[in-house]
Formats: structure tokens, C-alpha cells, sequence
């Protein structure tokens, strides 16, 4: 299978760099000074496990590309109006795509079923541009599961972790997710297929809303807002409005709170991706992180004041820094 990241930051660059080191025929697709820094030296990762580079096929632009067999979307939430339309230039009919955004993904409530079936959230996918460029019935979902920083230009640092979920949106076990996962393992992540990806979603969610946010106000490590009683009280608060949104959709998490924030704190003094973004200068995930669980939980009656409080404080403090 031919397969292109389409967005390769800490993350995207992550896992192009394992699978070119695993004989995987694959494309990164990203920009600027961490384009030319990979097409010129490789992507070179840095790892407790073992450093190494990897020499994938890496491009700047989608004009002289041919359609892959699978695309993961590798950009931030907020990045995925402008990609997706560029998108159609490697998209095949049978092409799959596997979105890797944190927070709540577009295409969550297509196929959904019941009174939400097809809702659209404004706040990720705003007039519909991601959900008219890429078709449905290609989408698989995935959660990703490590933590990786981009240091310098075409370095990635791995910090911990090294799984991701594939799954589904109907819950079917496919013969493209199994193949995808069996290229991932090969590559030396755990790759586990879900029937219940949707209400997986919501155990990331659960830190995506809380930490990530409040990390943007305290300049906190996860360990240190996870240890801290009077800022874990508000983390806390966050998920447990979370969870009584996720229950208003029929979703049950496979994981305590209690799990959840021990499982942060585990993996220690790392900076939240969205803490990453504030401190150098790029735009932060709110909208796809806390806006659209906010969105989802005025359309089922649940005012969430902590999680708004939240919010709003880090969107002020968004406004400031542009």
C-alpha cells in the first residue's frame, strides 16, 4: 500500500519516520522550514528506545502526486479546512483516510443514527468545507496515543507512548483496517482495532478538554497540574461535565476519571500540544478541543459552566497573543 501523512508535525513526522524505517511505502506531506530541514536530512527522531533517521519520500505540494492507497490527515484540527479540499488530487474512490485530529473529529456524528445523525459541528468543521472535500464512507477513525515535540526543524522527539486505535465509524471490522494495522504494528506501534471507536473518542476527549486547556493558562506539565490539589479540582470538574455530555449521547467510557488523570500524571513532565502551540506562537486547538464539546453540550441541554469558564479564559488569552 502506498500511503501519505498529510501533515507531518510531531506527530505525522513520528510515524512516516517508523514505518520508512519498517520498508513502508510512504510520503510525508508538510511545509516550510521543517519541509526542507526533512527533504535535507531526513527526519531524525531522538527516543529513550533508540535514535535513528528515516529517509521517507517527503513533499511540499500535492501537484505532481498520484493517488495513495491511504491518507492520514496529520494536521491539527483547525488546519483541516484549508488541507481538505487540497486533498482531492490524492484521493482515489477506494482511497482511506485515517483521522488522527484530537478533540471531537467532523465526521463524528455521520452515520451516528438517532436524533444527532448528521449534526455537523460549526466549531470544527465551520460551513461544512472538511465533510464536502473528503466522503464519509472513506473515513477511519483513529486515536493516537504517545506524546512527541518537534525541538528543531526535521527533529522528532518521542517522549512516551507508542499506540494507536483504528476503528470504524459503523463499528465493522474491515479488511483495509486490518491491513493498516498490520503495517502500523510492523512499524513498532501497538495497533489495536476497536468496534467502539466513537465511544473511545471520549477517553481522549476527557483529557483533551481539561488538561490541554488549563495547561495553556498555568504554563503547567501534566504532572504538575495532576498533582497539584487545587488546579486537579478544576481538571476534575472539566471531565466530569465531559462525561455527563458524552452519557447524553449514549457514549460509556471505558475508563474512570480517576484512570484518566492518573494516566496523565503517569506519563510525567510533559507540555500538552496545545501548551506547545501557545509557547511558540501558533494558533491553539480550543474550537476542537473544548468548543466543540461545548457545542454538543448546549444541543443536549448541559450549561458546563466550569468547562466554559475554561474556555473562555483561553480564548481571551488566544485573542492576546494574536
Amino acid at each position: 500500500m502506498r500511503f501519505l501523512i498529510a501533515g507531518a508535525g510531531a506527530i505525522g513526522a513520528y510515524i512516516g519516520a517508523r514505518m520508512a524505517q519498517a520498508g513502508c511505502d510512504i510520503t510525508l506531506f508538510a511545509r516550510g522550514p521543517h519541509l526542507r530541514a526533512m527533504q535535507e536530512r531526513g527526519v531524525q527522531v531522538k527516543s529513550a528506545e533508540a535514535d535513528f533517521t528515516a529517509k521517507p519520500a517527503v513533499i511540499g505540494s500535492f501537484e505532481q502526486a498520484a493517488p495513495f492507497d491511504v491518507v492520514f490527515l496529520g494536521v491539527k484540527a483547525h488546519a483541516l479546512t484549508q488541507l481538505a479540499p487540497q486533498l482531492k488530487l490524492v484521493l482515489g474512490p477506494e482511497t482511506a483516510v485515517v483521522s488522527t485530529q484530537n478533540g471531537v473529529p467532523w465526521w463524528y456524528f455521520q452515520g451516528f443514527g438517532g436524533e444527532f445523525d448528521g449534526m455537523q459541528l460549526q466549531r470544527v468543521d465551520p460551513g461544512g468545507v472538511i465533510a464536502s472535500a473528503i466522503d464519509a464512507k472513506s473515513v477511519i477513525g483513529s486515536i493516537v496515543y504517545f506524546a512527541t515535540e518537534i525541538p528543531e526543524p526535521g527533529v522528532v522527539q518521542h517522549i512516551e507512548g507508542n499506540r494507536i486505535t483504528l476503528g470504524e465509524p459503523d463499528g465493522t471490522r474491515s479488511d483495509r483496517c486490518r491491513k493498516i494495522a498490520e503495517a502500523l504494528i510492523a512499524s513498532g506501534f501497538r495497533c489495536p482495532v476497536t468496534t467502539r471507536i466513537r465511544h473511545e473518542i471520549w477517553v481522549k476527549v476527557l483529557g483533551n478538554a481539561s488538561f490541554n486547556p488549563v495547561s495553556a493558562l498555568t504554563r503547567a506539565t501534566l504532572a504538575q497540574m495532576a498533582r497539584d490539589p487545587g488546579v486537579a479540582w478544576v481538571i476534575r470538574s472539566v471531565m466530569e461535565e465531559v462525561e455527563a455530555v458524552s452519557h447524553k449521547l449514549g457514549m460509556e467510557l471505558p475508563v474512570s476519571i480517576d484512570q484518566r488523570i492518573a494516566g496523565a500524571e503517569k506519563v510525567g513532565e510533559h507540555k500538552t500540544s496545545m501548551l506547545q502551540d501557545l509557547e511558540a506562537g501558533r494558533p491553539m486547538e480550543l474550537e476542537a478541543l473544548v468548543g466543540s464539546v461545548l457545542e454538543i453540550g448546549e444541543k443536549v441541554g448541559l450549561p458546563m459552566t466550569c468547562t466554559r469558564t475554561v474556555y473562555n479564559c483561553v480564548k481571551l488569552l488566544g485573542k492576546r497573543q494574536d
